[in-house]
C-alpha cells in the first residue's frame, strides 16, 4: 500500500478552520469569515469550526447575522471512522465458497467480513481458511467426497440450467460426490451399496447411467459437457425425486466447483476484533499489538452491529491527518484537543508567539500587532479583491468591536478602524448602535453559573514554569459581579486543583468606563507583587485595563518572571 501524499485532502475531507478553546466572539467569527474567504480561493472544502460553544454575544452576532453555527468539535484525534474504508468489499453469510473466493481474487483481498442481509457483522473470512474447502487433504479418503451445500448452490456456481429440482433444494445436506467414470456394472454396483439419498453423481453423455442413477433414486445427477437428458429420464427424476442439473462444463471442472459450492459459513472465523466509529487511533493500536492473526479489521455501529467500514494495520501507518487552519491563538495549550497530531496547514493570529507550536513542514503564518483577528481576516478579502457577503462582513464586524472594544482598547490600530469601517457598510450596519445592542446581550454573570462565566473566555498558558489561566467577561457595569463573588472565587480555586494550574484569575471589564476588577486565585507571594489598588487581598482594581493580551498578560508575566518557580 502506497503511502497517502498528506499535503493534498482526500476528496470530501474537510479543512477545519478553527479557534482556541472557551472561544470568544473573534474566535468564531474570525473562523467562519476566513473558511468563507478560503472556500472562494483556494481550499474549497475548508469548514468552520470550534471547540467549545459560542457564548451568549456570539449566538446574538450568529442570529443577526444569519450565519450557521461552525461544527463544535471537542477534539480532532483520528477515529475508526477516519481511517476505515467505506466501500467494502462483503460476503453474504448464505454465499459459496467459490464465490467468495471469486470476489476476494477479483479484488487482491485476503479477508473480507461476513454479514447478514440487513449488514450485520457476523465475522470474518480469510483466503487461508477458504483454500481448505477447495482443496481437500490428501488423507481424507472418502470424506473428500463430503460435500454440504445445496442444490441450488451447485446450480449456482455451475451456471447450470436446471432440469428438475426437489422440494428440498434450497436446504442444506451433505453430499457425497460420485464421477462415472467407471462402467456401468461397475457404477451399478457402486451406487448399490452407498446412501442413496446423498449421492450425487457426475457424468457425460452416458444414458446407462443416466438411467440408472434416477431409477436408484440418487439425490441429484449433474450432467456435463451440455449433454440433455432424454424425456424418459426426466419423468423418472421426477417419479424418485431425483435432481438434473445439465451444465456446459466438463466433468474435471464440474467436479472442483462442486467443491467450492460449500456455505461459507463453516469457515467464517466469528471470534474477531472490531471497533466502535469513534474509537482513538490510539487505543486501536494498543488493542491489535498482540492480536497478530486478524488482518481485517471491521468498524461497526455500537447500537446496530452494522458493518460501517474496515481498516488493516497498512491504514494506521500513514493516515490522512486532520487538516487544521488555526485562527485567533497560536499555542497548542490554547488549542483543540489532539492539535499536535494534526496537521496544521496555516495561522493567523495577533497574540504573542510561546514557541511551542511545532509544524513538520513550512506553513503560512500571519501574526499582526492588531486588535482583532478578524482585522487580519477582512485584510485578506481585501487582498484577493473577494467582496464578503453581508453575513460575513457583520461577522467581521462583531469580531473587531468585540475583541477591541469598539476600538477603544489600547490594542487597537488603524488597521482596526479601517477594516470596521470598510466591513460595517458590507454589512449594512450602524457601529454604535451595533455596538450597544452586542453589549447590552445577557451578561454572563447575570445567569449565576460562575463555571461558564469564568470558562466562556478563559485562556491558559505556560510562563516562566508556571501554568496559568486568565478569564475575562465583559460587562456594562460591575452590578452583576458582587453577588457572584465568592462563588467566582470558588470556581477558581476549582480550576487551579482539576487542572493543575499554579495561577487563575478572572478579569471584568466595564466597556462603559473601559476599567477592570481583577479577581485572583494564586499564592500569597505573587498577589503581594501585585500592584494596583486592592478592593481586598484577592481583588484588585485595574484602572485603565481592559487588555488581556497587551496590558494584563504581559503585567502577570513579568511579575512571575521575578518569582522562582519552587520545584
Amino acid at each position: 500500500m502506497s503511502a497517502r501524499n498528506s499535503t493534498i485532502p482526500r476528496p470530501g475531507s474537510p479543512t477545519w478552520v478553527i479557534g482556541h478553546k472557551n472561544p470568544d466572539t473573534d474566535a468564531i467569527c474570525s473562523a467562519l469569515a476566513y473558511a468563507d474567504l478560503l472556500r472562494q480561493t483556494r481550499i474549497p472544502e475548508a469548514r468552520a469550526a470550534c471547540c467549545g460553544p459560542p457564548n451568549t454575544r456570539t449566538e446574538w452576532v450568529l442570529n443577526k447575522a444569519g450565519a450557521t453555527k461552525p461544527r463544535l468539535m471537542s477534539d480532532v484525534f483520528l477515529r475508526a471512522s477516519d481511517i476505515c474504508r467505506k466501500e467494502v468489499v462483503s460476503a453474504l453469510q448464505n454465499e459459496t465458497v467459490i464465490e467468495a473466493y471469486r470476489r476476494m481474487t477479483e479484488h487482491n483481498i485476503r479477508s473480507v467480513p461476513v454479514v447478514d442481509v440487513s449488514g450485520t457483522m457476523l465475522g470474518i473470512l480469510s483466503l487461508q481458511d477458504l483454500l481448505p474447502l477447495l482443496i481437500p487433504e490428501s488423507d481424507q479418503g472418502d470424506n473428500a467426497r463430503l460435500v454440504t451445500t445445496s442444490t441450488r448452490n451447485i446450480a449456482r456456481v455451475l451456471d447450470a440450467e436446471i432440469i428438475h429440482l426437489s422440494d428440498e433444494s434450497v436446504d442444506e445436506q451433505d453430499f457425497l460426490m460420485m464421477v462415472a467414470g467407471s462402467s456401468e456394472p461397475v457404477m451399478v454396483e457402486r451406487i448399490g451399496r452407498l446412501p442413496k439419498e446423498k449421492l450425487l453423481i457426475i457424468t457425460g453423455d452416458r444414458a446407462g447411467v443416466h438411467l440408472h442413477a434416477v431409477e436408484a433414486g440418487v439425490r441429484c445427477l449433474v450432467i456435463t459437457s451440455g449433454f440433455r437428458p432424454s424425456e424418459a429420464i426426466i419423468q423418472a427424476a421426477k417419479v424418485n425425486g431425483t435432481a438434473i442439473l445439465v451444465t456446459e462444463r466438463d466433468t474435471a471442472s464440474t467436479t472442483q466447483l462442486i467443491r467450492g459450492a460449500r456455505a461459507i459459513q463453516n469457515a467464517v472465523s466469528k471470534d474477531f476484533v472490531f471497533f466502535p466509529p469513534e474509537t482513538t487511533i490510539q487505543v486501536i493500536k494498543d488493542k491489535i499489538k498482540a492480536n497478530r492473526q486478524q488482518a481485517l479489521f471491521p468498524v461497526c455501529d455500537p447500537d446496530t452491529g452494522n458493518l460501517i467500514g474496515v481498516f488493516s494495520r497498512t491504514d494506521l501507518v500513514n493516515p490522512d491527518r486532520p487538516r487544521l487552519v488555526l485562527v485567533d491563538h497560536n499555542e497548542f495549550s490554547q488549542a483543540v484537543s489532539g492539535a499536535e497530531e494534526a496537521e496544521i496547514i496555516e495561522v493567523i493570529d495577533h497574540h504573542r508567539l510561546s514557541g511551542n507550536l511545532v509544524t513538520k513542514e513550512p506553513i503560512q503564518f500571519i501574526n499582526k500587532t492588531v486588535g482583532s483577528t478578524c482585522t487580519i481576516v477582512g485584510n485578506a478579502f481585501q487582498t484577493h479583491n473577494v467582496q464578503p457577503s453581508k453575513t460575513t462582513a457583520l461577522c467581521i464586524c462583531a469580531g473587531i468591536i468585540s475583541d477591541t472594544l469598539n476600538l477603544t482598547s489600547p490594542t487597537t490600530t488603524d488597521e482596526d478602524r479601517s477594516i470596521l469601517q470598510w466591513a460595517s457598510q458590507i454589512a449594512e450596519i450602524d457601529v454604535d448602535q451595533f455596538k450597544d445592542e452586542f453589549f447590552s446581550v445577557g451578561s454572563v454573570l447575570r445567569g449565576k453559573d460562575t463555571q461558564h462565566a469564568v470558562g466562556s473566555d478563559r485562556k491558559e498558558f505556560d510562563e516562566s514554569g508556571y501554568r496559568l489561566s486568565i478569564s475575562q467577561v465583559e460587562e456594562v457595569g460591575f452590578d452583576y459581579f458582587w453577588p457572584s463573588r465568592e462563588a467566582l472565587q470558588q470556581e477558581l480555586r476549582r480550576l487551579i486543583d482539576e487542572n493543575n494550574l499554579d495561577f487563575a484569575c478572572l478579569m471584568i471589564t466595564d466597556i462603559t468606563l473601559n476599567d477592570s476588577l481583577l479577581l485572583i486565585e494564586a499564592s500569597q507571594e505573587i498577589r503581594e507583587r501585585i500592584a494596583y489598588p486592592r478592593k481586598d487581598s484577592h481583588l484588585f482594581v485595574l484602572k485603565g485595563v481592559v487588555s488581556r493580551k497587551k496590558q494584563l498578560f504581559p503585567y502577570i508575566s513579568s511579575i512571575l518572571a521575578e518569582i522562582p518557580k519552587a520545584e
